[in-house]
């Protein structure tokens, strides 16, 4: 479609449709971030100016398409009726402007993903994602797994509910910390949900803390809501749906509520990105119609973003565990939304060159839904920045690589101690070292700043006192508990040393078995050879060449006797019981009832020298479940090797028997 009369502006018009959706799929499809927000609603205001001025656009623009083609293996379905988009707007007096002299309702705008829920007879039949508005994924088993959808309800004709799958940001966060590759970790709560959601396995999605909150009451059968979009949501409600918050408003209120909702949105645990206004009177709002790609019977307000000018001090290279070396910039501090912000990821080496940044450039900051830190613009736009040859923490060679739409920085070396980030984290762990307050985004940071490179360094952290108690969440106070804790760890028994190192095949169970057998002398146990841990009961040939080969390593050795010279070693103090499961070996599985759980039965267990392992193997002796006739894999296992299942009250006759009571 040539525009022979301003050939400049059809070229910008082709070049921001292309752009805009490579930027729509990363965000929708492969919840990766090409740009921020503010720069894609620029970018999508412009190209809107570009159309009206030019009187044309083309077929794959964003402003005439809704949403994004699903890529899953989900079964499709076509809606009964298009999801549109909503028309949108920053301005309050646009707002006032669209009320005129009907009531309205004020709502969150809600940021995840919407689906539409069909119930027949009471029960729900069938849940569709969006997809592109015309097209979504069947997500029934899914939406069964939702923390509160009710899957009965009273009314027993057909009905269709609108409503956002939405998962919380603690809930969020939680399930991030959980993640330990950095890239692998979702951007924000809406690619969370999105993933969760699109599930082929709804065990994961059980798993996601999804909640569903209805929007929207397409059809209800012969229910009356009198002509009220307000009587919809009440009768949502009275179904047992939760239904999104809203207010009633008019022209003369809808600036006060708009107010009072954006004073709000800093204490919501829910992710969201604006408001709806939406005319109460039904039928009002269905005779105005639609346009192409927007209904007339509502309008979306996004927040006016609070936007600061500051200075670019430095971009601050923050390498991971998998190699990944995420840019943050560093800028002048400023107040944004009522708190102080100085830093905000950049997410990407494409991201960092689109806004052609430098040091010294003077940028415009925001909170992207008033809560995240982003980079607006560059106004200087330098593009002197060099992207680092080295890595910075262990000055190795970085590489740039393409992932999917966009270019990241990677360190080359594998030895570089931010990738094994695990191993500390492993050592420090409860069953380990014990060491309180060092999380795995703490060791990061301290790697990262080189405060620690070797295991000993853990408790050597006083060199760099000063630097900790500057560093951002950290004080005095922190410091100093975080080194009490480290004093407090450095005294370990023998297995949780040992288990600490994190050798492969070797759990606390065979550390504590490995142990025992030489006396819990930490000097004889590092020592052993293959033929002494393979005359050790539940010790095989495996396990054994595993052992030796970590302590063969010369690296490895020098390492542990580094660390070892900072720990008190000491023996476990004796349990006084016989020994009278020596050589026994059991598996503990399902709830049980005379303990208050399992790991109270495995402590008796080893306190009478048995050993308990996960897994039933041919080596089992006994496993312990109160359901003996249980079809789980473990008593099907059990069954096959002819091993004796047992419930709790059998074992404690076990324990009486071999003490001869």
């Amino acid at each position: 479609m040539e525009n022979k009369k301003n050939p400049q502006g059809m070229a910008r018009m082709e070049a921001l449709v292309s752009l805009l959706n490579k930027a729509s799929k990363a965000y929708y499809v492969d919840a990766d971030e090409m740009m921020s927000n503010y720069e894609y609603d620029t970018l999508y205001d412009e190209l809107v100016a570009l159309e009206a001025s030019l009187g044309t656009y083309l077929p794959e623009s964003p402003t005439r398409n809704v949403g994004y083609e699903t890529v899953s293996n989900l079964p499709k379905e076509r809606h009964a009726s298009p999801m549109l988009s909503l028309d949108k707007t920053k301005s309050v007096e646009d707002l006032e402007a669209f009320c005129g002299s009907q009531p309205v309702l004020v709502s969150w705008k809600l940021d995840g993903l919407t689906v539409v829920l069909t119930y027949r007879d009471g029960r729900l039949y069938k849940a569709v994602t969006r997809g592109n508005g015309t097209v979504g994924e069947v997500v029934t088993n899914n939406a069964k797994v939702f923390k509160n959808l009710p899957l009965a309800i009273p009314y027993k004709g057909e009905v269709v509910i609108r409503g956002e799958a939405i998962i919380g940001y603690r809930d969020f966060e939680k399930i991030n910390e959980e993640i330990p590759e950095t890239e692998a970790k979702y951007k924000n709560p809406r690619n969370l949900c999105s993933g969760s959601v699109r599930q082929l396995s709804n065990e994961v999605t059980a798993k996601r803390s999804v909640h569903f909150l209805a929007f929207a009451l397409p059809s209800a059968g012969d229910v009356d809501f009198h002509n009220s979009r307000e009587q919809q949501f009440q009768w949502l409600k009275s179904q047992g749906f939760e239904v999104v918050e809203h207010v009633r408003a008019d022209r003369k209120s809808i600036a006060g509520e708009v107010m009072k909702f954006s004073e709000r949105i800093k204490e919501n645990d829910f992710p969201s990105d604006g408001l709806v206004v939406l005319y109460d009177d039904i039928e009002y709002g269905q005779s105005l119609g639609r346009t192409a790609k927007f209904p007339r019977d509502a309008m979306a307000f996004k927040w006016a973003d609070e936007i600061k000018e500051t200075k670019l001090l430095e971009i601050e290279w923050s390498p991971s565990r998998t190699g990944l070396i995420n840019p943050v910039a560093i800028f002048e501090p400023v107040e944004l939304e009522g708190t102080t912000v100085s830093r905000a990821s950049v997410h990407n080496l494409s991201v960092l060159e689109e806004l052609k940044l430098g040091i010294g450039d003077e940028i415009t900051v925001y909170k992207a839904n008033m809560i995240i830190p982003q980079i607006g613009e560059n106004i200087t736009q330098s593009g002197n920045l060099e992207i680092p040859k080295t890595c910075p923490v262990c000055n190795g060679p970085t590489q740039i690589r393409q992932i999917s739409e966009a270019q990241s920085l990677y360190c080359a070396n594998p030895d570089c101690q931010a990738k094994h980030v695990g191993n500390f984290v492993h050592l420090v762990s409860r069953d380990a070292l014990n060491v309180e307050g060092l999380s795995e985004a703490t060791l990061t940071k301290f790697i990262t700043h080189g405060f620690i490179k070797e295991y000993r360094d853990i408790f050597r952290l006083a060199r760099y006192q000063e630097e900790i108690e500057t560093l951002e969440g950290f004080g005095k106070k922190s410091y100093e508990n975080l080194v009490a804790s480290a004093e407090k760890a450095r005294k370990v028994e023998p297995a949780n040393l040992i288990y600490g190192l994190g050798i492969e095949n070797v759990g606390l169970a065979n550390a504590k078995v490995i142990c025992q057998a030489f006396a819990n002398d930490i000097n004889r146990v590092i020592q052993a050879t293959p033929e002494e841990l393979v005359s050790i009961n539940t010790i095989g040939e495996v396990i054994a060449s595993t052992f030796t080969s970590y302590f063969a390593d010369e690296k490895h050795l020098q390492e542990f006797k580094d660390l070892q010279r900072e720990l008190e070693v000491v023996k476990p103090e004796a349990s006084g019981n016989p020994l009278i499961f020596a050589n026994l070996n059991f598996v503990i599985t399902g709830e049980v009832t005379h303990f208050k759980n399992r790991g109270e039965v495995k402590a008796l267990i080893e306190s009478y020298g048995g050993k308990v392992t996960g897994s039933v193997t041919s080596k089992t002796s006994y496993l312990i479940n109160n359901n003996v006739n249980s079809t789980s894999s473990k008593n099907k296992k059990a069954k096959d090797l002819n091993v004796p299942i047992i419930t709790e009250e059998a074992f404690l006759d076990l324990v009486a028997e071999k003490q001869g009571k």
